[in-house]
């Protein structure tokens, strides 16, 4: 008698992990759309900044990388690349990383003249 109960105590766990799966996935899945850069998280925009820093350090168009920075909206793109490097900062980001940021911000700076 004791084993029955176990078993249905599994057979109902089974039963309602498949349907909050069935649910949540195939009767009403969660859409996410008109969804802008801006909403992302801190540390997904730091993420966002050091691959711009990467690939401008590839090939030195301050202009370019500006326009990349733009997508995050109204803010600057010098403003942006900067919070980017606060963050990774904060959060111990990996020396390098740290460099190649810092090298962004002052060629937004310098592109920019913002002082």
């Amino acid at each position: 008698m004791k084993i029955h109960r176990w078993l249905f105590v599994v057979l109902a766990l089974f039963i309602g992990i498949g349907a909050g799966i069935v649910y949540g996935w195939i009767i009403d899945p969660v859409d996410f759309f008109n969804l802008t850069p801006d909403t992302l998280r801190a540390d997904f925009k730091a993420d966002y900044v050091l691959m711009v820093a990467e690939a401008y350090h590839s090939h030195r168009d301050p202009g370019l990388s500006a326009r990349q920075l733009a997508i995050f909206g109204s803010q600057s793109p010098t403003s942006i690349a900067s919070q980017g490097w606060t963050y990774a900062r904060a959060n111990q980001f990996a020396e390098p990383d740290l460099a190649l940021i810092q090298e962004l911000v002052t060629a937004l700076q310098a592109w920019s003249g913002i002082p």
